[in-house]
């Protein structure tokens, strides 16, 4: 009698292995929450790896969404407050205090944000950052003493001198009266004050998102390169800038240090020079800060695999956008790097390119746009395409 050979399927071999993957995918807006496509991705994994480890943290770039994230994925909490607005009316804002209760995420888009301003009523004269100001001090009465704070989308062009005047500092004219707000103000200013400045920021370690390395004057400055989004007329550009040029100088001389030409001291209108100069901030790249927050490296470091992606991926995904900063970051473990999105165009495979091995659209068949973005339908989609995904990885 022939004895019986019974066949081993590779890959239900290879389920019982061990499997460690790490799970970091940015928001799909409109749709799926960052830790909701992580979350889903996770689950799919499971179906084929019941027995893999699957890290989820969540992802974004310091942008739109970046508190959310953190707060959702790292067991924070959200305070609600009312601040002054960029054009100086009361807006309802939001930050967030992680699990420690010293941590505070916030977005500078909140208070100060340029889609809190009608385009028509755009004046980056009298725009200001005092509510940004107000959110820090906030967070510090409660206690926080690290702060991780995003400062893109801006409205305003006032060298951050309004979050500072919120914070204490006293920007004085040659009379002894106070500047004022907005831009319209740096060009007054003769005198500095800080005695009235919170002593608790002493205490304070400030983590600045920032993706650009604008310097805060010249051609290359806060007003040439973003003013005109902001409502600057090209005409005013050389005044505004020469007083930006005057603030910065006065500040030069009290602060006893120049940062004026600092990468990133031009950004969202001077905020990245305010936060050096007077609050001793690292302006970091925003995914880069993102993957530390998270202690991105600590699991990397025993992944095989990492998932990531994000709602559409294209040529802007491939320049650096948060799925090829992780991509970047994974390879120094020699980890293999698979992306996930709603959509993919066909300049996406550039992202080939910069760190992500394959890169996979999770929609299924034909739909519309409406319905590939219903919440339930995108988690369902995640799940589904990274399940047959790993049906064909064997490790």
């Amino acid at each position: 009698m022939q004895s019986e050979h019974r066949k081993v399927c590779p890959l239900h071999a290879c389920k019982e292995k061990k499997m460690d993957v790490m799970v970091l995918i940015d928001s799909f807006k409109g749709s799926m929450t960052s830790m909701e496509a992580g979350n889903a991705a996770r689950d799919g994994v499971l179906r084929v790896y019941p027995h893999a480890n699957v890290t989820v943290r969540p992802l974004a770039d310091g942008g739109e969404g970046t508190t959310d994230a953190l707060i959702e994925g790292l067991g924070g909490r959200k305070v609600e407050l009312s601040v002054t607005g960029p054009m100086g009316k009361r807006v309802e804002a939001y930050y967030g205090i992680l699990a420690d209760e010293k941590t505070a995420v916030m977005e500078m888009a909140q208070a100060a944000g340029i889609t809190l301003v009608e385009k028509a009523q755009r004046n980056p004269g009298k725009a200001t950052t005092y509510g940004v100001g107000e959110m820090i001090r906030d967070a510090v009465s409660r206690g926080c003493r690290k702060f991780i704070i995003g400062i893109g989308g801006s409205a305003t062009n006032d060298g951050g001198i309004g979050m500072l005047r919120a914070l204490g500092v006293k920007f004085l004219t040659k009379d002894g009266e106070e500047a004022g707000e907005g831009a319209d103000a740096l060009g007054k200013i003769h005198f500095v004050s800080l005695e009235h400045l919170m002593p608790e920021l002493k205490e304070c370690d400030f983590q600045i998102a920032c993706d650009v390395t604008n310097p805060l004057c010249g051609e290359k400055g806060a007003t040439y390169i973003y003013g005109k989004q902001k409502g600057i007329r090209e005409e005013e550009m050389p005044r505004i800038d020469a007083d930006m040029k005057h603030y910065a100088a006065i500040t030069a001389g009290r602060m006893g240090v120049d940062y004026a030409d600092w990468e990133g001291a031009g950004a969202a209108g001077g905020m990245g020079y305010a936060f050096i100069s007077y609050l001793g901030a690292r302006l970091v790249p925003g995914i880069e800060l993102i993957l530390d927050v998270i202690h991105f490296e600590e699991e990397a470091k025993k992944a095989q695999i990492v998932l990531t992606g994000e709602g559409r991926m294209d040529l802007q995904t491939a320049m650096g956008k948060a799925p090829v900063g992780v991509a970047r970051a994974a390879k120094k473990y020699s980890c293999k790097v698979i992306a996930f999105a709603g959509s993919v165009t066909k300049e996406a495979a550039a992202c080939n390119d910069n760190g992500i091995d394959a890169f996979f659209p999770i929609v299924r068949g034909v739909t519309t746009l409406e319905e590939a973005m219903k919440k339930e339908n995108a988690i369902k989609n995640m799940e589904l395409a990274v399940e047959q995904v790993f049906r064909v990885i064997v490790l």
